[in-house]
């Protein structure tokens, strides 16, 4: 005969909760149970913040089939699965896992939000599912947030359709390996965000983070086993602090404010436009303090004037005079290598997809000299040389931080600049 109980942590095969019943993490922090989000009678099952007044969701179980009444249960199935099924049996929602033992297995809410399907009673030490590893659209400390190249396998949080609707929305986040691991929104499969390389310390490409990434964020990177992932854990911070991915694409930092009873924004993804992932196109440089907020760097122009008129600018911009090295190659004569040089760019959001060098600072231009495919190159210490061919998409100027960014240019192009003050700090021959 099945139990219905409140106060346990624990759903086994013979103790299950309906609506509106709940169980507690130990320690209180969360709880799992049903609930309904506003203007929507529909009911879900999810993982809450237990201790606090305000209604704050984590984790969604049956997110894209709610409950159309107040008849739901959570119960372990025959087969051993962990299930939310309505008042006529029918199964809305299930951990899936194959092959268990059925009447083995239990459901555990633990303190960290993760909810977990054991073999055994007690926890036991054979973890079979666990919500950590199938995130909705919240960062909790200690998930990890991954990739594993060789499966293909990724974790990755994925947000709302909207703020009243836990169903399935265009936006993903997670961590992509390139050859420097970066933090990347998705917006379905196009890029929307990206956090800029991280250099072991920071991910380069983030200026309006203070303590997230100096207290308890890290990445790991194991380039052998092709496996990457990002998480973070606050040992010295006892405020609740989660990250979502919001229904716009947004990724924010939430901390709660037990003063005003409310979450107060930390960390944000998206202050201005310019945060939108290639949004000057390629060979296109966004500054947030001017307007229009695109313009080419130096020695391109827009390859299509009309649209970059508009406000436009996804088509980007084109060379205007080729280097040396391109027509010295065309002519089948040696590069002449003396005749480009590099044009010196402070504080900025390096391109995507550098190549990685090992090699010291002061070798990076001379490695990036010797290949004419090389259009630009920067350093940071972190990392070391990085090397860009191709287009350069998704070039930002920061006000602070930033790295500085050395662009190819031929001596005919170099010889025109006027120096700003700003942007040109010297040009390196």
């Amino acid at each position: 005969m099945l139990q219905f109980g409140t106060a346990s942590h624990t759903i086994t095969a013979s103790k299950s909760i309906k609506d509106p019943d709940v169980i507690i993490s130990q320690n209180g922090v969360f709880r799992l149970g049903f609930f309904s989000l506003a203007n929507s009678s529909n009911r879900y099952v999810g993982i809450l913040y237990h201790q606090i007044p305000l209604q704050t969701v984590v984790w969604v179980a049956n997110r894209n089939r709610p409950l159309k009444d107040f008849s739901g249960i959570l119960t372990i199935s025959g087969d051993g699965n962990l299930v939310v099924s309505n008042g006529k049996a029918e199964i809305l929602w299930s951990t899936n896992v194959t092959n268990l033992v059925p009447n083995a297995t239990t459901a555990q809410l633990v303190d960290s939000g993760n909810l977990v399907l054991n073999n055994g009673e007690n926890g036991g030490s054979s973890i079979l599912w666990e919500s950590f590893q199938h995130p909705s659209n919240v960062f909790l400390q200690t998930m990890k947030i991954s990739t594993d190249v060789k499966t293909g396998r990724k974790v990755q949080t994925r947000s709302w359709k909207s703020p009243d609707d836990p169903s399935d929305g265009n936006f993903f986040q997670g961590i992509e390996p390139f050859s420097i691991p970066e933090g990347v929104i998705w917006n379905n499969n196009q890029i929307y965000f990206r956090t800029g390389p991280w250099n072991g310390r920071i991910y380069i490409g983030l200026i309006n983070v203070n303590r997230v990434y100096f207290d308890g964020f890290y990445v790991v990177a194991d380039d052998v086993e092709k496996t990457y992932y990002e998480t973070y854990e606050y040992s010295t911070d006892s405020r609740l602090i989660y990250f979502e991915l919001e229904s716009d694409g947004r990724y924010v930092e939430r901390i709660w404010d037990a003063g005003k009873g409310d979450w107060i924004n930390g960390y944000s993804s998206y202050l201005t436009d310019c945060d939108v992932y290639g949004k000057c196109g390629a060979f296109g440089i966004c500054d947030s303090t001017k307007r229009p907020i695109c313009s080419c760097l130096k020695g391109f122009k827009p390859r299509n004037i009309e649209e970059w008129s508009r406000g436009n600018w996804s088509s980007g911009c084109f060379r205007t005079t080729p280097l040396h090295c391109q027509r010295d190659n065309n002519n089948g004569s040696e590069a002449g290598q003396g005749d480009d040089g590099f044009l010196k760019l402070k504080k900025m959001k390096v391109p995507v997809f550098p190549d990685q060098s090992s090699i010291t600072n002061g070798e990076c231009k001379d490695q990036c000299m010797k290949n004419c495919s090389c259009v630009a190159y920067a350093y940071d210490a972190g990392i070391g040389c990085m090397l860009w061919s191709g287009d350069l998409i998704d070039v930002q100027k920061f006000s602070n931080r930033g790295v500085d960014l050395y662009i190819r240019l031929p001596s005919s192009e170099l010889g025109k600049l006027v120096f700003d003050i700003d942007h040109i700090k010297g040009i390196v021959r």
